[in-house]
């Protein structure tokens, strides 16, 4: 089986063809980041005009990649939810399209589904390749706009149940936000894993406190957590050379520790012996790192996709397409784009006791 994937859900256009054994015959990215740098985050309308530009030609460069024309795939995958709706519309009428001049089954993918089986999809050689993960697993989801637990019992929508979410933030907005804030640019999360990874996060002095801390818990929280960074900064000053560097592991320090130590206590909770991570944040080097540590100490086995699926790519979305393609499902000509995902939500967002 060949899919060839769409992916516009917010700034990347994206285009790949996979197999149905999740390797990846080509995976072409159109990043918009220094289209967006200007504003300090994602400006929707721009957004969905560059993909308008830039779907066509990306879309053929795959398929020129993968040395396949569009009749020699077997269906069309594409993003359909959840993400900028204008976004979202370009890639949803664009396989709509090429589905039906090929004849082609259309398969919409959830974002986040992708994101969650994105462990599965297999980059380079078949022997470089770690053993994929075990049903259940818990994933840990934390990217710009979602961060939440996941107990995953099979690669469909209805085994896959919330564990926990964030209140207020995600992960990945946090970072970007104190990235702006400490004068980093956009996006920040990047830049604060490459000062931290330098620093010192004891000795700047900033007292920024772990938010949500109970081990009960197994929500997130991220916005009290830029306040804080927000007040330092207010007081001292923005710093620079190594004192902007002790800043920065000490923020990544706490969001790591949030993110890493729920994890911990989901995989133990659900006697799981395998956990994933999943989304843009999960390119996070501290992240990757304090996940490993924890899996070691504790018995069960961390898998951490490689840099280039932890980023929105249509590599995953074709790889979750073909899950459904496999199993006979697939939608009609009627898919719409919306900004709501189809995976379980739980948690309520705002404050106070549940």
């Amino acid at each position: 089986m060949l899919v060839l994937g769409i992916e516009t859900s917010c700034d990347e256009t994206g285009a790949a063809v996979v197999d149905g054994e999740g390797f990846v015959r080509s995976d072409v990215v159109h990043s918009q980041v220094a289209l967006h740098a200007t504003y300090g985050g994602v400006v929707p309308e721009l957004a969905s005009r560059d993909h308008l530009r830039n779907v066509r030609p990306v879309v053929a460069l795959a398929l020129e990649r993968a040395g396949v024309t569009l009749n020699e795939v077997d269906a069309v995958a594409v993003t359909c939810q959840p993400g900028l709706v204008g976004a979202l519309l370009v890639g949803v009428q664009t396989a709509k399209g090429l589905a039906w001049a090929a004849g082609k089954p259309l398969v919409g993918v959830d974002h986040l589904m992708g994101h969650v089986l994105s462990v599965f999809v297999r980059r380079g050689d078949a022997g470089s390749h770690a053993a994929p993960p075990e049903f259940p697993f818990v994933c840990l989801l934390a990217s710009g706009g979602h961060t939440a637990l996941y107990r995953v019992d099979g690669p469909r929508r209805e085994a896959i149940s919330e564990l926990g979410a964030t209140r207020d933030d995600a992960a990945g907005e946090a970072f970007d936000k104190a990235g702006k804030l400490l004068g980093l640019g956009y996006p920040g999360g990047p830049q604060i894993d490459r000062l931290a990874a330098t620093g010192d996060a004891h000795a700047g002095g900033a007292a920024l406190s772990m938010p949500m801390a109970q081990k009960s818990s197994l929500e997130f929280s991220f916005s009290g957590l830029k306040t804080q960074l927000a007040q330092h900064v207010a007081r001292e000053g923005v710093p620079s050379g190594r004192a902007l560097a002790d800043l920065c592991a000490a923020f990544q320090a706490v969001v790591v520790g949030s993110l890493a130590g729920k994890l911990d206590v989901a995989a133990r909770r659900e006697g799981v012996r395998h956990v994933v991570l999943g989304g843009g944040v999960a390119a996070n080097r501290g992240l990757r790192a304090r996940v490993a540590e924890l899996a070691a100490e504790h018995g069960y086995t961390a898998h951490v996709p490689p840099l280039a699926s932890c980023t929105d790519n249509a590599a995953m979305i074709a790889y979750a397409g073909s899950v459904r393609v496999a199993l006979g499902d697939h939608d009609g000509l009627d898919l719409c784009a919306t900004s709501r995902t189809l995976l379980p939500r739980t948690t309520r967002k705002g404050r106070g006791t549940r």
